[in-house]
């Protein structure tokens, strides 16, 4: 390496500085770095831990007295075995070097091997040992997100740029969306109790007013001396108290905190906080979009399914001239049984009556038959009497002689009476005779006489016979068979 010589005044009794370039010092004391210290090993905490695209990582080496910016090349890295991250002490060798570029001092690791656990990591550990002993972590404490929230609530810095990531993702995603602000610090001693503070207006808003609907407490990304405030016990207990979920955002994906762990939800990053509060507007305009298809596709599809159905009632009902027709040929059918039965009806009263006539005349002609032999005996008594008693009884038997043909008579009216009673009783058997009185004979499609207004139901069709001629009918309205009315009782009053 060529270094440029400083330049020192020709004509001079007094030894003065020598005058530097900026770059010829830089690689002057980078030389004599290189041959008073390399190599070297340090021990210290790991802190600022990134890892660039290159697959390069930087951190700072650091303990109580003071700190060492470090380099871990990729080919170092990859061949270590230990995954670096903030808290962790670690012993390095590697070779110390100035970056000209920047003028600053670091350390090339060559090798990397654990050391031990650094201070402010195992207070992290004891702390999140002692909060999960109270139950704040326990998974049964996880509340889903809600669907569709209505409002949404930040707990940040002003100033911190998560909440400039968290606004524009948004605006983006879900514009619609109200966002209520919940300021504080998110890094410094006072730090803790301010985003108590936020936390706890929030919740009684959400107690007075039911917004906001989900909370995201979020900061950018840092050390672990940057993001202590949300290893704070207090926060911790404050964020597990939540009437509403929260979702935690603080850092990168690689940085942990205590809140992490109490909160309903982890987000890696503050933008993947606000992805993660609720669903884009486009994805809900494509699902509704989605749900209108299904919905008409299903309402058309029901619509199919009732024509059919009434297609396949109309093809078993037929044409109503059909079903008219089949409707008169059964009225037909109804009225011929109905006559039949009522011929057959009479025809076995008449045969009734005809028998009742021809016993009548055989029971007077036997009596008159009796009758006579009676009278003849009487007249061959007569005639073997003595003359006084013969007389007495031709007198007896004039008199019954008078009164023969009286008692004839009387009995064939007798008779003759009772037939016509009888005669009268078939007549009010005859169902013509009823219709002919105004009444009417209602059956229905099968044929039953219809007696009581409970056998029918509205919209049945029925026939009606009349004395002259039928029709058919249909049931409009079905009134309930009252008992008739008494009477009112009087009570008369005595004079």
């Amino acid at each position: 390496m060529t270094t440029a010589r400083p330049t020192t005044p020709p004509d001079s009794s007094e030894q003065v500085p020598a005058v530097w370039s900026v770059g010829a010092l830089v690689a002057a004391v980078a030389d004599a770095l290189r041959v008073r210290f390399n190599p070297v090993q340090v021990v210290g905490e790991v802190a600022g831990c990134t890892r660039a695209a290159s697959g390069h990582t930087y951190f700072t080496l650091k303990d109580e007295q003071g700190q060492l910016r470090c380099a871990l090349f990729r080919r170092v890295a990859d061949g270590s075995g230990v995954t670096l991250r903030d808290g962790l002490r670690v012993q390095v060798s590697g070779r110390l070097d100035v970056y000209a570029p920047r003028g600053d001092l670091q350390l090339i690791v060559e090798r990397v091997r654990p050391a031990g656990l650094g201070n402010l990591y195992e207070q992290f550990l004891r702390l999140k040992a002692q909060l999960q002993a109270e139950g704040l972590f326990e998974a049964a404490r996880k509340r889903p997100l809600p669907p569709y929230p209505q409002c949404v609530g930040v707990v940040t810095s002003l100033d911190a740029a998560a909440l400039r990531d968290v606004a524009t993702t948004l605006a983006r995603r879900v514009p619609h969306l109200p966002v209520r602000l919940y300021p504080a610090a998110v890094q410094g001693a006072q730090a803790p109790a301010q985003l108590c503070a936020a936390l706890q207006q929030a919740y009684r808003d959400f107690e007075r007013l039911g917004v906001p609907q989900v909370l995201l407490l979020v900061r950018g990304g840092g050390s672990l001396e940057d993001l202590w405030a949300f290893n704070d016990p207090q926060l911790v207990r404050t964020v597990a108290r939540a009437p509403m979920p929260v979702i935690c955002g603080v850092g990168h994906e690689t940085d942990v905190t205590l809140a992490d762990f109490a909160a309903d939800l982890r987000a890696p990053t503050p933008t993947a906080a606000a992805e993660l509060c609720a669903p884009a507007r486009a994805e809900l305009q494509q699902a509704l979009q989605r749900l209108h298809t299904r919905l008409r596709e299903e309402a058309w599809r029901r619509l199919d399914e009732r024509a059919q159905r009434l297609d396949r009632i109309a093809a078993r009902l037929g044409r109503p001239s059909q079903r008219l027709a089949q409707q008169r040929q059964r009225l037909l059918a109804v009225q011929h049984r109905w006559q039949l039965a009522s011929q057959a009806l009479l025809q076995r009263q008449r045969q009734r009556l005809q028998g009742g006539q021809q016993r009548l005349q055989t029971a007077a002609v036997a009596q008159l038959t009796r009758q006579r032999l009676r009278w003849q005996a009487w007249v061959q008594r007569l005639a073997v009497l003595p003359e006084a008693r013969r007389v007495r009884e031709e007198q007896r038997l004039q008199a019954l002689q008078a009164r023969w043909p009286r008692a004839v008579q009387v009995y064939l009216q007798g008779q003759t009476l009772r037939l016509q009673h009888w005669q009268a009783q078939l007549d009010l058997l005859d169902p013509q005779r009823v219709l002919q009185r105004g009444y009417a004979l209602v059956t229905d499609a099968d044929g039953h006489v219809v007696v009581q207004a409970a056998q029918l139901t509205l919209g049945q069709g029925v026939q009606v016979r009349l004395a002259h001629g039928a029709f058919a009918a249909e049931v409009a309205r079905i009134e309930p068979d009252t008992p008739p009315r008494q009477p009112a009782a009087t009570q008369g009053h005595q004079g």
